[in-house]
């Protein structure tokens, strides 16, 4: 997997690297994933930033967790108790910023990312996994759509959320909304 986890490399140009190593063709992916052709060409060209949805669902047609595409090993004896701000580790795009803690310790059981919403951003599409997730809206306000019901929380306000369950994120103010959420299995 050191062609996904070599940071060099645009999103798109790892993700194109690993579906060769897999020896898969693109239309293969497209039929697996439930994407388009033409959408899967752009991202591996890097013309456009995948959503995390579809992000989400080329990583699982390559076993891949959102973590582990974007997580460097880092080769310490003893896992790290302090990250710093530039270390957090970006799996957000089109306007979301997922900003994944993460020391190295592939065996944690919670993940925990810092979240940014600009004005009308959202996660796109659905997201589902299994697990599940709580977080607080620090700043501004989030519409939250969970199996087709939409609630609108603002600051202070939380959410907890069985994550197997369809859900997308969406600023629909015209304000940056910030979140914090811890989630299980720490492996988007």
């Amino acid at each position: 997997m050191s062609e996904a986890r070599n940071t060099d490399l645009a999103p798109g140009s790892r993700l194109a690297a690993i579906r060769q190593r897999l020896g898969l063709s693109q239309r293969k992916v497209a039929e697996l994933s439930g994407l388009t052709h033409g959408a899967i060409c752009t991202i591996e060209q890097d013309k456009v930033s995948p959503a995390v949805s579809s992000l989400q669902k080329l990583l699982k047609v390559y076993g891949m967790s959102l973590s582990e595409f974007f997580a460097e090993p880092v080769p310490v004896k003893r896992n790290k108790v302090v990250i710093e701000p530039e270390e957090l580790i970006e799996i957000g795009s089109r306007g979301v910023s997922f900003k994944l803690v993460h020391n190295g310790n592939r065996k944690r059981a919670l993940g925990f990312l810092i979240e940014t919403y600009a004005p009308g951003a959202s996660t796109g599409g659905h997201l589902k996994h299994q697990g599940e997730e709580v977080g607080t809206v620090l700043e501004g306000e989030i519409e939250l759509t969970v199996d087709g019901e939409c609630h609108r929380l603002r600051a202070g306000q939380s959410y907890v959320i069985d994550t197997g369950l369809p859900h997308t994120f969406t600023n629909v103010s015209e304000r940056e909304c910030r979140i914090i959420s811890a989630h299980t299995p720490p492996n988007l």
